[in-house]
């Protein structure tokens, strides 16, 4: 597992986010720094779908991409829209723990019962939905999968800082995850 660091002051952010969108997102969910006013995004937040999860930022302070296990493979055209038109020099990537994304397969059944009841959908339609898709949206585990869309989004946009993150469900705080090589812009 990688090593989730607590962010509970400013001298816990990472060096290479201090003074940028990143960090003002750490300060301003984690340490409840007062809002100023924007007019334009500084950030993209790619994050889980998952309903547990609510960040504390301000009005027009970012562009938030919600999607199964903070995936972004299938949103690159909103990435790309938020850096080229919307002008954001940052992009956090939060992951969380508990994952509905992680061990797909062992939701199986519940995914396929669901769409028939309460969609009411064919069952032999629901089987093949879910073994067509899952295997897309599949991410393992939290941390490694995050750490890798952050290296590809890192090689999509070289001149974009992007900044790896967990939150967890349990404590409702961000987490930078360690990596074994830092981004240089």
């Amino acid at each position: 597992m990688h090593e989730l660091c607590s962010v509970v002051k400013k001298e816990n952010i990472f060096t290479q986010y201090l003074n940028t969108p990143i960090a003002d997102l750490l300060e301003y969910h984690n340490m409840n720094k007062p809002f100023p006013q924007y007019s334009s995004a500084r950030l993209l937040i790619g994050m889980c779908m998952d309903n547990r999860k609510h960040l504390h930022i301000p009005e027009n302070f970012a562009y938030i991409i919600r999607s199964g296990g903070a995936n972004l493979r299938y949103s690159e055209f909103k990435v790309s829209f938020a850096i080229a038109v919307g002008g954001v020099q940052a992009i956090a990537l939060i992951g969380h723990n508990n994952c509905g994304m992680v061990n797909l397969a062992s939701k199986r059944e519940s995914f396929i019962s669901g769409l028939v009841e309460n969609a009411g959908w064919k069952r032999e339609l629901a089987e093949e939905h879910f073994l067509h898709y899952a295997p897309l949206f599949e991410i393992g585990n939290e941390a490694d999968f995050i750490l890798s869309e952050t290296k590809r989004l890192r090689t999509r946009y070289p001149n974009i800082l992007v900044a790896p993150m967990m939150y967890k469900v349990e404590d409702n705080r961000l987490y930078l995850i360690q990596e074994d090589q830092v981004q240089s812009i």
